[in-house]
């Protein structure tokens, strides 16, 4: 009986009005979303400086940047930036986890003091990590001058000013990682735990054999975030180097920007913008696919 009545119900339709619920957030994506990609991708197919006649030039301005020598700089600042911004987090975050992961006085409030430099604005620590790296008034020399290691040029020097930013983002970001990692470690089962240790095994290799394993989904999810991130990066290193000294810490955001709004090249800049977007999304999909390979090793193990 109760098949019968299954089979003689019709679907059920929408009502009319329905779509007039829709159709304000189907606008706004349009608007803010898809309108300015495609707005992006038909410029990139023209020549177009501002004050100058826009003409249509195909795929010209993608030739031009494969034989750009300052894009192909600005993309390996790009991935330098970004590899050194995502590992020095991850290894320091993990290991803060570990530590916060303890119980010892006064945990919750050093947790909350640590996770503070993400509260911050990023142009007012640009500004304060500026001044601090001042090769004769910052306080990061004078403290060096006190175990007698010489003044370093730190982001006025060309070999320096990359690991000098990157520093900046590891202040900043050290903590994400830590909270997502702890967050991963306060999951964990203790019954492995219990077996190893009636086995004899020392804090090394549980850590090594137990807990890494079983926190690195955890850790690739905060090294996806923090290569999306490192990627698109762009106020701290404006505001403390505009990309200086010269062309040395010039990512693609950085000479995109200058080359939209400084040199008003609005067709090449938005090739440009497109070739980064790829870059970034073939990453992602890597990084997704490394995560998924790691859960299907993880229950495989199991």
């Amino acid at each position: 009986m109760a098949a019968t009545v299954q089979a003689g119900r019709r679907p059920l339709r929408l009502a009319p009005n329905y779509w007039l619920f829709v159709l304000p957030a189907l606008i706004v994506v349009l608007a803010v979303i898809v309108f300015p990609w495609a707005f992006t991708i038909w410029m990139s197919g023209n020549e177009w400086t501002l004050g100058s006649p826009r003409s249509f030039v195909g795929f010209a301005n993608y030739l031009r940047l494969w034989a750009d020598p300052r894009f192909w700089e600005s993309l390996g600042h790009t991935l330098w930036y970004t590899l050194l911004s995502v590992v020095m987090p991850l290894i320091l975050g993990t290991l803060a986890a570990l530590i916060f992961d303890a119980r010892f006085p006064w945990r919750g409030f050093l947790r909350g003091i640590f996770v503070m430099p993400m509260m911050a604005t990023p142009v007012a620590i640009a500004l304060v990590w500026t001044m601090m790296f001042h090769p004769q008034l910052g306080v990061l020399n004078y403290l060096l001058s006190l175990v007698g290691i010489p003044a370093q040029e730190w982001i006025f020097n060309p070999s320096t000013v990359i690991p000098s930013l990157v520093a900046v983002e590891t202040w900043q970001w050290t903590p994400l990682v830590m909270l997502i990692v702890l967050g991963g470690l306060a999951s964990l089962p203790r019954d492995p735990y219990e077996s190893a240790e009636i086995d004899g095994a020392n804090g090394w290799q549980k850590f090594y054999h137990l807990t890494l394993p079983m926190i690195a989904p955890f850790i690739m999810v905060a090294a996806i975030i923090r290569s999306i991130d490192a990627l698109k990066s762009f106020d701290i290193i404006y505001a403390m180097t505009q990309g200086g000294p010269g062309t040395a810490s010039e990512t693609i955001n950085i000479y995109l920007y200058n080359t939209a709004f400084a040199y008003y090249d609005i067709g090449y800049s938005s090739a440009m913008a497109i070739i980064f977007f790829v870059i970034i999304v073939a990453l992602s999909l890597i990084l997704l696919m490394l995560r998924q390979r790691l859960q299907w090793s993880e229950a495989e193990g199991k």
